[in-house]
């Protein structure tokens, strides 16, 4: 900007373009003198989201509304920040034209012969690979003779346009590359998968075939639940439409692929015409799957449809077309429809799993995310480089991929031994530009699945022999539990685990249907799905025994249904006992008897049943100790003296399992205590009364001030913080006894 040379600048989609031109603007505003900025798109909705971006940030943009208001604008010194249409200002039925001359032609003709743009301008040309023109550029050069231009692009320039394009606008100011972005965790990798549509499955066999090749690798359980499903998918099969079959397979994706199956992720599907897109949909309908839509930019209009009626029962396309969309439409408008059907996708994924598309949702930085895309359309180059980037954003812990599923081939990858990515639909680009795009899913998911698997057996080397369950639980909580330190000094062992299990299952969940195509036998596929299924026990066990089990459930709400599926079932069951009770609160609600709802592993081991406890107990007192520390300062000593007296083996474990029982009731439910006076009748209350010396009416007085005292939202406030600290020194002489009786008042919930 201080040399005022233009240039252009390459950020991958999704790395954050359109914020570059946001604050790339706001610095020109603060730091440029009488500087305007013109902000340049080739699409309405382009225009409509750069609008929405800089009114995000409180910065307010004009959009022009023509060509003439355009130079009216420029002529003018009121308004610094414009956007502007660079050629769609012609008949709203002509949207779709790139018609620049016309443009051009409607700029000249609207330039008062006293035409001279006003300020120090900036011109922003958004998806310069598309709006580059060297016709067009002039005519804007003419216009903005004194101009700054700058070219942003999320696609790397085709070669042929390359040095054309450094021409017009001059050499590349920055490229932050796909690659790159990826290595930044920026956005997401994508794993690449061409599938053929076998257009000659008519024959039962051949269909069972099938069925057990798309399942290898599933437990019997979830091959039952699939075949629930499986009259359908036969009827569908074996038929010969080829849009039949890849309906059949993107079902089976979403019965057993993580994300899909889950609810937590989406798809889009590309097809190749309105049409087929309606085709689509009434497959999708008829198989029972509603939860998807189209999104195109069809409007059925009776108009449509005049003259089409040829007399037969058979419907012509636009025909059949338009009752699809009528029916599906509602009655709403396509408009609402459409902004309702966005909503859902993005924030119900569950609720609208899948969008079929045509060239709408495609570019744009708020266009929807996925997890997969399906195409079936014929593709190159820009449109689609973007269209694969719809799948490439970041999107919770259990999204780690974005999938292509290309049924066109269009990388020609079938007919290759080796997977280059580079050459046929991307031929046109240079082959750094667009280095790493694309991986092929069943080589990637090899070497995650070994690298996974290499990364959990360090991990748990030095776990000592025989690897039994209380092996494990002693090297990952602590092998005394009477030290309250021990738990903690190995959370970040057990996060590692965690983390690392995770990963193994995912690893393999996403390799498991295709064990053989990534070059493992029989024998080494059932080898590592022991390993899943131990490990996956490990961590349950040590969740369970360390007290990390309802700490982490939240953050792994996609990870029970890929146990069940691909590992087994059976220690769900055991889990699922728990629901969103902590051991302790199970121990409260049925007893000893409690301990057959730990897993197998802990069970079978009378020291890894009682140290699980222990652990589990000692949790829930460090962490209630702030709120009645001399309570829960007992209930620490009672827990020592009862692990000392299970360690000299002075009682039988039925005995000490009654003692541990009666500790936890005490521990989880202090109310329970006979010690406490009837007008003791809140923790808060209890909690003074503990800390006061035993003396009812101080403890009474006091939480009657702070009741009175307290306003809303005071914790955190240091004036109203002050108010409630005065009202409790009334009653106290010494400082420190305030300042004690302060901090645990601040931690009860009630006030």
């Amino acid at each position: 900007m201080g040399r005022r040379e233009g240039g252009i600048i390459w950020h991958t989609q999704g790395s954050g373009k359109s914020l570059t031109m946001v604050w790339l603007t706001k610095w020109i505003r603060e730091n440029i003198t009488d500087a305007r900025v013109l902000i340049i798109t080739d699409r309405d909705e382009l225009d409509k989201q750069i609008e929405s971006v800089f009114k995000g940030v409180n910065e307010a943009i004009y959009r022009t509304t023509s060509g003439k208001d355009l130079i009216n604008k420029l002529n003018s010194t009121t308004t610094w920040l414009l956007c502007s249409l660079i050629h769609k200002f012609g008949k709203k039925d002509k949207a779709d034209d790139a018609d620049y001359n016309s443009y051009i032609e409607e700029l000249k003709r609207s330039l008062p012969s006293d035409f001279s743009a006003k300020g120090d301008i900036y011109v922003f040309v958004d998806e310069c690979h598309r709006t580059q023109s060297g016709t067009l550029h002039d005519a804007m050069k003419e216009i903005l003779p004194n101009a700054v231009f700058i070219g942003f692009t999320g696609t790397p320039l085709l070669k042929k346009d390359k040095q054309n394009s450094i021409n017009v606008f001059g050499d590349y100011i920055h490229t932050y590359t796909f690659k790159k972005a990826v290595a930044d965790q920026v956005i997401l990798d994508l794993r690449y998968e061409a599938r053929n549509v076998d257009q000659n499955i008519t024959s039962q066999t051949k269909i069972d075939q099938w069925f057990e090749a798309k399942t290898r690798g599933l437990t019997e359980h979830a091959k039952t639940l699939l075949k629930k499903r499986w009259g359908n998918l036969q009827k569908v099969l074996s038929s010969k439409s080829r849009l039949e079959k890849i309906v059949s397979d993107i079902l089976l994706d979403f019965e057993t692929k993580d994300r899909l199956q889950s609810g937590h992720g989406n798809a889009m599907l590309i097809s190749g015409s309105i049409y087929q897109a309606c085709k689509y949909y009434e497959l999708f309908q008829s198989a029972g799957f509603t939860k998807c839509a189209i999104v195109t930019s069809y409007k059925p209009s009776p108009n449509d449809i005049k003259g089409e009626s040829t007399g037969e029962e058979e419907l012509t396309e636009k025909l059949r077309q338009y009752e699809i969309y009528q029916k599906m439409l509602n009655g709403k408008a396509p408009e609402v429809f459409e902004d309702e059907v966005k909503k859902k996708f993005v924030e119900e994924p569950a609720q609208m799993k899948l969008l079929i598309v045509v060239d709408k949702l495609l570019t744009g930085f708020d266009a929807p995310s996925a997890t997969y895309l399906y195409i079936d359309k014929t593709m190159r180059d820009h449109g689609l480089f973007q269209a694969i980037c719809r799948v490439n954003r970041l999107d919770g812990e259990d999204k780690e991929y974005g999938y292509i599923i290309d049924y066109k081939d269009l990388f020609k990858s079938l007919e290759k031994s080796i997977n280059d990515y580079t050459s046929e639909a991307f031929e046109d680009y240079e082959a750094d530009d667009i280095d790493g795009l694309l991986s092929d899913r069943i080589a990637k998911g090899r070497e995650r699945l070994e690298n996974s698997r290499e990364s959990i057996k360090a991990l748990c080397e030095p776990v000592e022999r025989p690897y039994d369950t209380h092996a494990y639980i002693r090297y990952f909580c602590g092998a005394d539990t009477e030290n309250p330190d021990l738990i903690k000094e190995n959370q970040q062992q057990r996060i590692a685990l965690y983390k690392y299990t995770s990963a193994l299952i995912r690893a393999y969940a996403n390799l498991s249907n295709d064990m053989a195509e990534a070059g493992y036998t029989t024998a080494e596929t059932e080898v590592i799905k022991q390993e899943v299924k131990h490990y996956e026990q490990v961590r349950a066990e040590v969740k369970l025994a360390s007290g990390d089990y309802i700490d982490l459930k939240a953050y792994e709400p996609a990870m029970r249904h890929l146990i069940d599926t691909y590992i087994g079932a059976e220690e769900s069951e055991i889990i699922s006992a728990f629901d969103d009770m902590t051991l302790i609160q199970l121990i409260v609600e049925r007893g000893a008897n409690a301990v057959e709802a730990l897993p197998k592993g802990i069970k079978q081991n009378q020291e890894a049943v009682a140290e699980t406890i222990e652990n589990n107990l000692r949790k829930v007192i460090i962490d209630q100790q702030p709120t009645n520390p001399k309570y829960f300062e007992k209930m620490s000593t009672l827990l020592d003296e009862l692990i000392q007296a299970r360690k000299a083996a002075s009682q039988n474990y039925k005995a000490y399992l009654q003692r541990i029982v009666e500790l936890s009731k005490q521990v989880a439910q202090p109310s329970r205590s006979s010690q406490y006076p009837q007008s003791l009748n809140t923790a808060a209350k209890r909690a003074l009364y503990d800390n006061l010396n035993q003396d009812e009416a101080l403890s009474l007085a006091i939480d009657d001030t702070i009741r009175q005292t307290k306003k809303d939202g005071w914790r955190g406030n240091k004036i109203k913080e002050r108010e409630v600290k005065n009202a409790i020194k009334k009653y106290l002489d010494s400082p420190e006894d305030c300042d004690r009786i302060f901090e645990i008042v601040k931690s009860q919930s009630e006030y």
